[in-house]
């Protein structure tokens, strides 16, 4: 299980036709469907993607449309079901004060170009490029403590590489799941610098290299990237596991993902044959689950790891002169009541049962409730029921008013109205956005819902700030500190604005409620004793809740359905790479 992917992964997925399409215009697009299938090897896998992947250097993705979950490893993976286990190295050893932790790499240890893999590439992944400020995305993810240290790494032997702690962190080992990179083929980009001063790394490996290029240590390389068409993937030669009598792995020749314009272009060619693997949407559950032994698939299915929730953009700064978001919506976004009379006038349980059919349930916090973390609302976690008329009053009690027609005025007479954005290839996304828009019209607030493709989208959440809300989602995990760089202001990523820190915009502020929430989870990662870090937890969870950035909505059932000829398939919806949900990849079979 990938870092990156568990940090920005995979944020927006979903469901299906809102228009019943004609059986005339199915088979034509099946038709043609058929026709776009690669003629390949029988030993592949065929699945979709939608969007397009923004670059092939793992440690500058911010997406969750990406290759490294196939192409990369780090010294450790997660378990869905286990947790950690060994992966690049074999073993580790953590020091009884817990201050040093020494891993040890493989034997035999290759890059996909036959180069041997060392104790020196996991050295310079970690102080050359993660633990660079210059170029990495994430450096505040690993600094540890109040005063926010870096482990230092160092390189015992050419298979032992010692990391030590500033102090006990109990979430550390989880962090080296990181993709170890390839120092021959990326030291020289760390040290070179263009003509404005940065490192070359920053335009290494994008996606207009030739796939040639490219140097890995996953169980598959890629092999062909075909703009707007499809990525292809073959299997690494070097890779290093095998099975009990010796085989390599991964047994699947080839991974084909084919580049869709939506989850409806998915839906159709799954049943027309042309894919292996689709996600299920719920709207369309009842009617694939009848066809399960017609079409020769299984349904497997888990609660979601990437709960939907809308998001208020809080940042009150300055970039250029101009403020990233219009002062008077801020004005409205920074007041507390307004934030809890929207969560008030959101209908959850009709957004569950019309939109997701059922399958799922309500989601309150930002920690999953499948964690062992997880405050129940039983046990002290505040919750907002469907409520309009608490909602207005609220409203009313911070100021604001209503005209004769029912619509809302702040204080000043501005008519309430702003923007909501979500992605246009998210069908269920859009039907959300369209019955918060409709539900908040009831309590006389003009929603303008937009929809984009999710690149665009990406780019106003995490780089140019230019968004008042969004409805979304991001894969979460049972451990709370996985998430832990979205709620501490010290860190780049936080609040989902990895471009709004004090150095890059003017007036930037953090409220006190954020700075207790990142104190908590920095306390949290420092305490082993469990008991003591649910109670750390449920204050994060109780503030979080009370001031609400961000309003959870629902945490669907999340179902994948696969060919029966793959076997075995070990399925978990907290699993990436995006384009498939299994995380034993490596020792499928075709098996007709």
């Amino acid at each position: 299980m990938s870092l990156f992917s568990t940090i920005f992964a995979a944020i927006w997925r979903f469901w299906l036709l809102v228009i019943l399409v004609t059986t005339a215009l199915i088979v034509f697009a099946c038709n043609q469907i058929h026709l776009q299938r690669p003629s390949t090897p029988t030993n592949q896998l065929i699945t979709s993607i939608v969007g397009e992947p923004q670059t092939f250097n793992a440690a500058l993705n911010q997406t969750g449309v990406n290759i490294f979950g196939l192409t990369y490893e780090g010294l450790v993976r997660e378990n869905p079901v286990t947790g950690i286990e060994p992966a690049l190295a074999e073993s580790w050893k953590i020091s009884d004060d817990k201050l040093r932790i020494v891993f040890y790499l493989r034997s035999g240890l290759k890059w996909s170009d036959g180069k041997p893999l060392t104790a020196d590439d996991v050295v310079f992944t970690y102080n050359n490029v993660y633990f660079n400020n210059e170029i990495s995305l994430i450096a505040t993810v690993f600094q540890i403590g109040i005063r926010g240290e870096l482990p230092k790494v160092r390189k015992l032997d050419e298979h032992q590489v010692e990391f030590i702690l500033p102090e006990p962190y109990v979430p550390f080992l989880g962090l080296t799941t990181a993709e170890v990179l390839p120092a021959h083929a990326l030291e020289a980009s760390v040290k070179t610098k263009d003509k404005q001063g940065k490192p070359m790394f920053l335009t290494k490996w994008g996606t207009d290299t030739s796939p040639t290029q490219l140097i890995v240590n996953g169980p598959y390389i890629l092999e062909r990237y075909d703009i707007g068409q499809r990525l292809v993937f073959r299997r690494n030669p070097h890779y290093w596991r095998k099975d009990a009598q010796g085989n390599e792995q991964p047994y699947i020749e080839r991974i084909v993902w084919q580049i869709v314009g939506s989850t409806d272009t998915s839906l159709l060619q799954f049943r027309s044959g042309g894919l292996d693997v689709v996600e299920v949407e719920p709207q369309y559950f009842s009617l694939l689950k009848q066809q399960e032994k017609q079409g020769n698939y299984k349904i497997y299915s888990e609660p979601s790891f990437r709960p939907e929730f809308f998001a208020f953009n809080l940042n009150k700064a300055i970039r250029d002169g101009k403020p990233l978001v219009d002062p008077i919506k801020s004005r409205w976004f920074n007041t507390v009541e307004f934030r809890q009379a929207v969560a008030y006038a959101i209908d959850r349980q009709t957004m569950l049962n019309n939109t997701f059919q059922g399958l799922g349930k309500l989601e309150y916090s930002p920690i999953l409730r499948q964690s062992s973390y997880y405050l129940s609302p039983s046990k002290g976690l505040k919750v907002y029921d469907y409520n309009p008329q608490k909602a207005k009053e609220l409203l009313l009690k911070a100021g604001f008013k209503y005209n004769d027609k029912n619509q809302l005025l702040d204080a000043k007479g501005n008519h309430v109205r702003f923007t909501l954005i979500t992605s246009a290839e998210n069908k269920t996304l859009e039907s959300m956005g369209a019955q918060i828009k409709q539900d908040l019209r009831k309590i006389g607030i003009q929603v303008d819902f937009v929809t984009m493709a999710n690149n665009t989208l990406a780019d106003k959440l995490l780089n140019s700030q230019d968004w008042e809300t969004s409805l979304g989602a991001l894969l979460s995990s049972l451990e709370p500190n996985d998430l832990a760089a979205l709620w501490t202001p010290e860190s780049s990523l936080f609040n989902f604005k990895p471009q709004a820190r004090p150095k890059l915009v003017q007036g930037w502020q953090v409220a006190d409620w954020q700075a207790e929430i990142g104190r908590l989870y920095r306390q949290a990662a420092l305490e082993f004793d469990d008991t003591k870090r649910k109670a750390i937890y449920a204050k994060t969870q109780q503030l979080a809740q009370e001031y609400l950035p961000c309003i959870y909505l629902i945490n669907r059932l999340e179902m994948l359905a696969v060919r029966d000829r793959f076997q075995p398939i070990k399925y978990s919806a907290k699993y990436v790479p995006l384009a498939h949900k299994f995380w034993n990849i490596y020792e499928i079979k075709v098996t007709q």
